[in-house]
């Protein structure tokens, strides 16, 4: 998309950028070349760690219907991206994620843990940091 190469060559320099090891293995999947690129472009990104109140804020958000439950992974994202205390979560993932239907009961869950949740949105959204 040119959207994402447009944010990771202009505005990511804007912001500290973390990953998990969960982003490192979906951006390995899919076709050998993309997959390369991909973990190219996050080789320099500083690893959050995936902790036990990070996979137990993933399991209550599917619980609790935040996030459908085949949408594990990203539930994932959310519980790794709060329990971090990491501002954004950047995504394409308007299904389950840049959602505006499911924001509110996400926020709340994360919330009721003692969690502020992350601003999640999409490259095209987190174009600049303001002054």
């Amino acid at each position: 998309m040119l959207e994402t190469r447009n944010w990771w060559q202009k505005t990511r320099n804007n912001f500290e950028v973390f990953a998990s090891e969960i982003v490192l293995d979906e951006a390995s999947q899919g076709d050998p070349q993309a997959a390369a690129e991909r973990l190219n472009a996050v080789s320099s990104i500083a690893l959050v760690p995936v902790t036990e109140a990070a996979r137990a804020l993933a399991k209550l958000l599917m619980i609790r219907g935040a996030l459908p439950a085949k949408a594990r992974v990203d539930a994932a994202h959310v519980a790794i991206t709060a329990t971090n205390g990491i501002n954004y979560l950047l995504t394409w993932n308007c299904r389950h994620l840049a959602n505006a239907t499911l924001r509110t009961r996400i926020e709340q869950v994360c919330r009721e843990q003692g969690f502020e949740p992350p601003i999640i949105c999409t490259p095209f959204e987190l174009r600049e940091v303001p002054p």
